[in-house]
């Protein structure tokens, strides 16, 4: 349920039936007209240009305009109370009780679904897909979180949504890491001094790894690396994603489908999607011009497979094989995407490191090559985070190797604090995590703001020996609400408006943006409460007004939707 929606619907009917009373030739305009909550010192429920956008197309005078459009609506909308004419022609309207009541009523009686749109549409969306050769580092953690998010932003809006992650599980990467454990397990094993060479991955983890496939792998014969090495991978393989799995879950996270890079080298799906592409004429044998910065005279000239990826909006074409003629990464990841299409999403989304922002116009071409450009693949870049304590940047002991892991993050704050924090900012800026702010008891502390605000409620719910479950409906004849209540409903009729933005622009920042500024207005009604008895909300044990009852459900019910979007819990007590 969107009142901005409904009463614009509402608003262009009156405006075509009357287009002839009005002098309105052109009315194509009215797709630019918009209904929105005003700026608040005006006190008004919703604000509208529709004025301004048809005087504009129609060449004539706004405030004339308005003046009829005004009485149109005060005679056909019967729950528009007020309707007044601000600036060159903008119309401000507040809603009559009546109006009031049957939007709370409808919003409580949906509680569940209150700002879903139920979309219906198939969502593929690919994140974190860190390369398994060890347990995540901080690096990963707010792709992880805003790909999680995301997801369940877009299942609340009533579409369906695959959560993927694509293992990087073939080429030197990967016999790198092989060659690690195998080396750990023969120190292990055999005293063997692990002897560190370039490209190796010399971590503790990798020791713990060794050690299990030892345990859990009493006959595995490794006198030789190469009679070993398919099973060591598969074996390593499935120790890393444990880690990497076991790290995710402590985030709250948790993937529906895990795709493997070498299942596509098994099936030859890289060379079908070549093909594919050459019946298309959008791959052909060439010479790609010296990379940018590089000496033409140290330029080999290679004739190798070439994806014209310029064609669809790319810098310039690709390359899809190497030097030795072996497929390129690029080759692959294009092969990966043709399995997502032929899979029947409506929707692809990647979610991207940022060292990857270089990478989406060639991807992107690939989509658009292969499906005839009627899938869409949005790339959604996360920026680098950087840890502060004390006010000063932070730098964490490394104990897994080279990099910081997750779980030296989750040492140091709670999986909600992260989750929520990490998405305190928009993905494509900086975002600067403060450990002693998450731990603050503050309003400076965002994600314990919202909680708080929820604790409070429950408390209040307690006290009145009642239930958040319990079935609330109020009538027109006793609903006065107060300038809080009115701040509080007003805030509450923009949620629906924050899902449809959040999921249209992929951008689920604006969740936890919107839930703190609803806190900040409840928990400023009930600090009023403690200044004067008029705004208390209880006394002698029972609630002051029903009314207020009503604002406590309706703020309880949008915090409980979108912490759970958030995937951030909710204490009753704090």
């Amino acid at each position: 349920m969107n009142i901005f929606e409904n009463y614009l619907k509402k608003i262009n009917k009156i405006i075509l039936e009357n287009k002839v009373f009005l002098n309105l030739e052109n009315i194509e305009s009215l797709t630019n007209v918009n209904l929105e909550s005003p700026p608040e010192p005006f006190n008004y429920d919703l604000s509208t240009n529709v004025c301004l956008v048809l005087a504009k197309a129609n060449k004539i005078i706004p405030h004339k305009l308005a003046l009829e459009v005004k009485n149109l609506l005060l005679n056909k909308i019967n729950h528009f109370e007020k309707v007044d004419i601000a600036g060159p022609g903008f119309l401000n309207i507040k809603l009559s009780k009546q109006g009031m009541v049957v939007n709370i009523n409808e919003i409580i009686k949906n509680k569940d679904n209150f700002g879903s749109k139920q979309t219906n549409k198939t969502y593929n969306v690919e994140f974190v897909s860190a390369n398994p050769t060890g347990p995540m580092h901080v690096g990963h953690c707010r792709g992880a979180i805003f790909g999680d998010v995301l997801s369940n932003l877009l299942l609340f809006n009533g579409n369906k949504v695959v959560k993927e992650y694509y293992i990087n599980d073939y080429g030197n990467q990967i016999k790198n890491f092989v060659e690690s454990i195998y080396l750990r397990i023969r120190e292990i094993k055999f005293k063997e001094k692990f002897i560190v060479k370039e490209n190796l991955y010399p971590g503790e983890y990798i020791k713990e790894i060794a050690k299990n496939i030892i345990s859990n792998n009493k006959n595995l014969n490794v006198e030789n690396i190469d009679n070993c090495f398919d099973k060591l991978k598969t074996l390593s393989l499935n120790e890393s994603m444990k880690l990497i799995k076991d790290d995710l879950k402590k985030l709250g996270i948790k993937h529906d489908n895990f795709f493997s890079e070498t299942y596509l080298v098994k099936k030859d799906l890289v060379k079908k999607t070549v093909e594919k592409l050459k019946d298309k004429k959008f791959v052909e044998e060439g010479f790609l011009d010296p990379p940018k910065g590089e000496q033409s005279k140290n330029w080999k000239k290679i004739k190798r497979l070439i994806f014209k990826s310029s064609k669809f909006g790319d810098d310039m074409d690709r390359a899809l094989q190497k030097n030795d003629g072996s497929w390129t990464y690029f080759a692959n990841d294009v092969a990966y995407h043709s399995d997502k299409i032929n899979r029947k999403f409506d929707n692809l989304i990647n979610i991207l490191g940022a060292d990857h922002t270089g990478y989406i116009k060639r991807i992107t071409a690939a989509v658009k090559a292969l499906s005839n450009q009627k899938v869409k693949l949005n790339c959604k870049v996360c920026q680098l985070v950087k840890f502060y304590k004390n006010g000063k940047p932070f730098k964490m002991s490394k104990r897994g190797g080279d990099f910081i892991s997750a779980q030296d993050l989750l040492n140091e704050v709670n999986k909600d604090s992260i989750r929520f924090m990490m998405l305190n900012r928009s993905n494509d800026m900086e975002l600067d995590f403060d450990f002693e702010k998450v731990k603050e008891k503050t309003k400076d502390n965002p994600v314990y703001y919202v909680q708080y605000a929820y604790a409070r409620i429950n408390s209040i719910i307690r006290l009145l020996n009642k239930t958040l479950n319990e079935k609330i409906v109020i009538n027109s004849d006793s609903f006065s609400p107060n300038e809080y209540e009115e701040k509080i409903i007003r805030k509450i009729f923009e949620w629906p408006k924050i899902i449809e933005s959040a999921v249209s622009k992929l951008e689920p920042h604006k969740i936890p943006f919107y839930l703190y500024d609803l806190s900040t207005i409840f928990h400023s009604y009930w600090s009023k409460g403690n200044e004067d008895n008029k705004y208390r909300f209880i006394e002698n044990g029972k609630i002051k007004r029903k009314e207020t009852l009503v604002f406590i459900y309706l703020t309880a019910i949008v915090i409980k939707n979108g912490m759970s979007i958030l995937g951030v819990s909710l204490p009753e007590k704090m």
